[in-house]
């Protein structure tokens, strides 16, 4: 009787604490799990390397602090970050890197985008190497595509197993050029292309249909020019099964200046009908070279009416994200904002070579431009 007692004394209390507070009504979403109308990301696939070689991030108030806090607490709600299949160059980039990436992403209560490269270095326009352990299978289409399938799908397996599966995945990173080819890309063979990116694209279904995930698939294209031809072809090919078409756009390289942008943007949406995601842009917020690594983007790179200044570089973030709003677009992410200057070595040499357009001073305090995270998404 006295335990009945207390139970009905229990289910009272609950039940006015529901009354209440509608927040004890069920569980509430994390914030990785709410919606997003609009995604303002970040690439810090560099983040953890920099930190073991000493960076030092800081708030804009001058305190040291975790990068992933920082991140989020300026209001980045996507984290993309690359994974290679074998990186025997590097300690970096592969499957326990980025499961640290992940977990701290999803920590800090942001979405997170897997970029899968499929090679063990740098995938980009200029080449799409296939990793060495699979260079035997090169012109065997049928088990290349069986084990890219397996490849990707047992990756997303291992995530879940840790919690940290990414609510949107890139089969491929600008995939300009045909995929898993060895040395200098040459024309697209569309049969062989369009099988391996629909077997890439299979694993992430299957995947998120057998586990119970909704996980977004992106097919990634450099500069809107392409991504025009490209997803025509591709569409032509057969490959029809993704959300978002994922693009870079650097006005530097592009066809399409910053005024014109947007036409693309809204003719690929309209045509397709697709979610459209700019994951890849910066620019620079000075033309000093602060560590005499040299620069990647320069005076060349300069847009009239942004200078590079934090405040230029603000306003251009601002400019390009209202930009793809206007044409029905669902975000912008910027490229390595954290790749900062250190005493280590990348492929190219040591420091950075992107120091003058992370969002980070040279004293490595988050600058002006950081403010685009919280604005972007009101604006």
């Amino acid at each position: 009787m006295r335990l009945l007692l207390l139970f009905f004394i229990a289910f009272i209390a609950l039940s006015c604490d529901s009354q209440n507070n509608p927040a004890s009504e069920g569980p509430q979403p994390s914030p990785a799990e709410q919606e997003i109308s609009f995604y303002v990301g970040a690439d810090l696939s560099y983040v953890n390397e920099m930190l073991d070689c000493g960076a030092k991030y800081k708030t804009a108030g001058g305190q040291v602090e975790d990068p992933y806090r920082i991140f989020a607490q300026a209001g980045t709600n996507l984290v993309r970050v690359r994974l290679w299949h074998h990186p025997r160059w590097t300690d970096y980039s592969n499957l326990a890197d980025v499961k640290k990436t992940l977990k701290r992403a999803k920590d800090a209560g942001m979405h997170t985008l897997l970029d899968f490269h499929y090679s063990d270095t740098w995938a980009d326009p200029e080449k799409q190497e296939i990793p060495a352990a699979w260079e035997t299978l090169l012109n065997d289409v049928p088990t290349l595509a069986d084990t890219l399938y397996a490849y990707t799908y047992s990756t997303l397996m291992e995530l879940k197993q840790e919690g940290i599966v990414p609510q949107m995945v890139r089969v491929g990173n600008e995939i300009n050029g045909e995929i898993l080819r060895h040395g200098e890309p040459t024309s697209i063979n569309w049969q062989r292309n369009a099988t391996l990116i629909n077997k890439g694209i299979a694993a992430v279904r299957d995947f998120s249909k057998n586990e119970g995930f909704q996980i977004q698939v992106m097919l990634h294209i450099a500069q809107p020019e392409n991504a025009l031809w490209w997803f025509k072809e591709a569409f032509d090919a057969g490959v029809l099964d993704y959300d978002i078409i994922g693009l870079s756009y650097y006005p530097l390289w592009s066809e399409f200046k910053l005024d014109t942008a947007g036409k693309a943007f809204k003719k690929l949406i309209g045509t397709y009908n697709k979610k459209l995601i700019v994951v890849e842009t910066a620019y620079p917020f000075t033309l000093q070279d602060q560590d005499g690594a040299g620069n990647i983007l320069d005076e060349d790179a300069l847009v009239e009416g942004y200078p590079a200044t934090p405040q230029g570089q603000l306003d251009y973030l601002l400019a390009l994200a209202k930009i793809i709003k206007t044409a029905g677009g669902d975000g912008l992410v910027y490229w390595e904002p954290a790749w900062v200057s250190t005493p280590c070595h990348t492929l190219w040499g040591q420091g950075s070579h992107w120091d003058n357009v992370t969002l980070f001073d040279k004293d490595v305090r988050a600058n002006k431009a950081m403010d685009f995270y919280a604005r972007a998404g009101k604006e």
